[in-house]
């Protein structure tokens, strides 16, 4: 709490200003030559501060990055702010003026609500953090919209708000990542029966819950950004249809939803075809295979990989495309053998369905890349035995 007040003054603000984009290689210098004008626990603050702007700007930008301030753990927890301009958007399309963000950590949601014209009630037990998110409201000038209120979310009345948003915490400082979530503060049952008692609810839980822990009661939606699964989202209430499934791919936006009774059964197995595709993963989290699988007239590999192939080339969004152009059992020396005939010097591994750790193979086979060549190496299984599928991305 000292860090972050002493960083609010001028002199901290002038400070963070200073080591805005210092090395962390020459921190020591920088630190040294500082510690000669200000005091040195300022100093060690503002340069911890910028090392957490750094490390910020993959989630919020650089230009957000740069004023807003940090903990550890709100760095790490935050909601990427691409996803949380997605939600807001959504909430503001549905009609919502108001929202009850339970367990706010230092604000990344209560600001992209804020931008999309939402009022906030920002809810934390953490002093720190409840401090944070009210730095962050003032520095990007939404402090009008946002209030930050200190409290057991458990305790907090939301009644006047058109939206309750939670997101439980998922990590422990003594146990890390919490996979059972009962276990997340507060948990799932709680979140859930608050999310039920608002006109709207939304909660956002870890991708990889099990489909037969949701609620029965929520729409299930799955979000991925660049091709990477960020979270997973429950919506509750209005203009929800009880246990459908959503699958989001951002920054397109482009969006695979079913409703119960509608989805498609499993698709067949079939040969290996000219071309291979690797599915989006909100599309797999969501079990959503089929219909992309369908789209692109495709079957699966084998009954348990998630791997389509097909005759023709399509362009999908939800999808990324192969050619492929070999395929062999597992073996370590043929595959060595055939990088050196096709002068491989680049080699991507990827893997479903395999024990096999991709940089473990990629040091066996190609430890002193010399070609210039490029090569995609899939280690799966198919029709349940263990193979290697060669290829490269379709352009």
């Amino acid at each position: 709490m000292n860090d972050l007040a002493s960083l609010l003054t001028p002199e901290g603000r002038a400070l963070l200003d200073e080591v805005r984009d210092t090395d962390p290689a020459h921190e020591l210098a920088v630190a040294t030559r500082l510690r000669r004008e200000h005091p040195a626990e300022l100093v060690s603050a503002a340069l911890g501060q910028a090392r957490l702007r750094q490390r910020a700007v993959a989630k919020f930008g650089e230009r957000d990055a740069a004023r807003m301030f940090f903990t550890p753990n709100g760095v790490e927890q935050s909601t990427r702010a691409t996803v949380a301009t997605y939600r807001a958007e959504c909430l503001h399309a549905l009609g919502v003026r108001s929202v009850a963000d339970l367990c706010c950590g230092i604000g990344g949601d209560a600001i992209a609500l804020a931008r999309a014209g939402i009022r906030v009630l920002a809810v934390d037990r953490d002093p720190l953090t409840c401090a944070a998110a009210r730095a962050n409201a003032e520095a990007l000038g939404l402090a009008e919209l946002i209030e930050v209120r200190e409290a057991d979310v458990t305790e907090v009345d939301t009644a006047g708000c058109d939206a309750v948003f939670v997101d439980p915490a998922r990590r422990s400082s003594r146990r890390g990542r919490i996979f059972d979530p009962e276990a997340y503060s507060p948990p799932l049952s709680w979140a859930v029966s608050a999310a039920l008692g608002a006109p709207l609810g939304l909660l956002k839980i870890a991708p990889g819950i099990p489909h037969e822990a949701i609620p029965g009661a929520a729409t299930a939606e799955w979000v991925s950004d660049g091709g990477d699964v960020k979270e997973a989202m429950l919506w509750f209430g209005r203009d929800v249809t009880p246990g459908a499934r959503r699958a989001t791919l951002l920054p397109a936006g482009a969006g695979i939803y079913v409703t119960p009774g509608t989805a498609l059964p499993d698709p067949g197995v079939r040969p290996v075809g000219r071309y291979l595709y690797e599915p989006d993963g909100a599309v797999i989290r969501a079990h959503l295979v089929a219909e992309v699988a369908e789209e692109l007239e495709g079957g699966l590999i084998d009954p348990t990989i998630a791997y389509i192939t097909a005759d023709e080339a399509h362009t999908t969004p939800y999808a990324t495309a192969y050619e492929i152009t070999g395929q062999l059992p597992f073996n370590v020396k043929k595959l060595k053998a055939l990088l050196r005939e096709r002068e491989v010097g680049v080699l991507t591994v990827k893997k479903r369905g395999s024990a096999v750790e991709p940089e473990e193979l990629r040091r066996k086979v190609l430890p002193k890349p010399h070609g210039t060549a490029s090569l995609t190496v899939f280690l799966t299984r198919v029709a349940g035995a263990p193979t290697m599928l060669l290829g490269h991305p379709v352009r």
